[in-house]
């Protein structure tokens, strides 16, 4: 779709990746794609991402659609017909940044153009945003796309997974930006310091037969050991149907995070 220097789009209608995978770096963040097994009956890609790079931000998008990836194409291009409004939100001071983003992506996806647009596809999409600035991750979540945010303080605590999944949730033909209320969760969480690892990915990777990476805790490990390439490698030799679109990047946080108070 668009390549820049700063910005990637993609959608797996165009480049489906079966029996492929793909591993690139766009700036600061890995995007892995991988449109899973010809030989367990795949024969096409639903999944789209989108990564914006800034001076002290990385925004990710990552999207699996159903029935078509109609309704991925369409969030992308919502997106990329806005990406100087959103540049612009996330270059402002860390302090408007977060509340003028979700005002945006709201705007966005509440519009009436894009809404009727989104009542002629077939089918819908799940998507995630993650935005990373400064010491602070924000996200929108809209379906079951999982965020990750793996570091050791966290992950003693048992802690990963940033947002849950949800199974009722889309935009497109069924398009819970259609109620009177939007249906959609967000948050915040302040990296802790040190070493943090950023990871989205579509439930192609959850879902696996054999469940290797049902839990955080196996994510994380094949991370740390292998990267991408391992649990890619792992899912195809499992013969892995569903396509698995995932992004990471790591942020090294300098200054002291929140801890208790001393008792």
């Amino acid at each position: 779709m668009q390549t820049t220097q700063s910005s990637y789009y993609w959608v797996g209608s165009d480049e489906p990746f079966v029996d492929t995978k793909q591993i690139d770096q766009i700036g600061r963040v890995t995007l892995g794609r991988f449109g899973g097994c010809s030989r367990s009956g795949q024969y096409k890609n639903e999944d789209g991402a989108a990564i914006l790079i800034g001076d002290d931000w990385e925004m990710t998008v990552v999207l699996d659609a159903h029935k078509t990836a109609d309704s991925a194409a369409l969030v992308l291009e919502q997106l990329a017909q806005h990406e100087s409004r959103i540049r612009d939100d996330l270059d402002a001071p860390l302090t408007e940044a977060f509340r003028r983003i979700e005002t945006t992506m709201l705007d966005l996806f509440q519009d009436p153009d894009f809404l009727a647009a989104c009542a002629t596809l077939q089918g819908e999409t799940a998507c995630l945003i993650a935005v990373r600035k400064g010491r602070f991750i924000w996200w929108f979540s809209v379906g079951d796309v999982v965020l990750y945010l793996f570091h050791p303080e966290l992950m003693n605590m048992g802690q990963a997974a940033l947002n849950q999944r949800q199974f009722y949730e889309w935009i497109g033909r069924a398009n819970t930006f259609a109620l009177p209320v939007p249906s959609y969760a967000r948050g915040i969480r302040e990296l802790r310091q040190g070493e943090n690892q950023l990871f989205v990915t579509t439930d192609g990777l959850l879902e696996c037969p054999g469940t290797p990476y049902v839990e955080a805790m196996q994510i994380d490990k094949a991370l740390q050991s292998g990267g991408v390439e391992e649990l890619f490698a792992t899912i195809e030799a499992l013969g892995v149907r569903d396509s698995t679109t995932v992004v990471t990047w790591r942020v090294t946080i300098e200054e002291h995070a929140t801890r208790p108070s001393d008792t």
